[in-house]
């Protein structure tokens, strides 16, 4: 495992919006714009089950996420690693996400709806920083 140099954990503990790339069953690669949070040296994502970021993930795990600063749009990090889905704990984390980016003390999106959290957990094996 690698870890993220703390000149990078600031970008990735603030609301900064991410892309998050999957591999399609083709091989091209999709992208997400995602919200972020960081566990230790692991970033969380939040999906629903059955979407593409999801089917793409239980096919082939590796994933990369950048993140840059909306006010030093040059300045990056980008975490290439292996994701690990699991459904525990993937309400509580779309709701912190909501209140961290949005200020929501529960996230409306899924109410009323059938969706299913899962809960996106990348290791990372490369992080590039500029």
């Amino acid at each position: 495992m690698t870890t993220i140099p703390d000149s990078a954990k600031a970008w990735l503990d603030a609301p900064e919006f991410a892309t998050i790339a999957t591999i399609e069953p083709d091989g091209q690669p999709h992208l997400s714009v995602v919200w972020v949070e960081r566990d230790g040296d692991d970033l969380l994502v939040s999906t629903v089950k059955g979407r593409r970021k999801h089917a793409n993930l239980e096919r082939d795990p590796r994933a990369t996420v950048l993140v840059y600063p909306r006010d030093s749009p040059y300045s990056y990090v980008e975490v290439r690693g292996t994701a690990t889905l699991t459904e525990e704990g993937g309400r509580e984390l779309i709701d912190r996400l909501g209140h961290a980016y949005r200020g929501w003390e529960r996230y409306p999106g899924d109410d009323g709806t059938d969706n299913v959290r899962v809960v996106v957990r990348i290791r990372p094996d490369k992080v590039v920083t500029r």
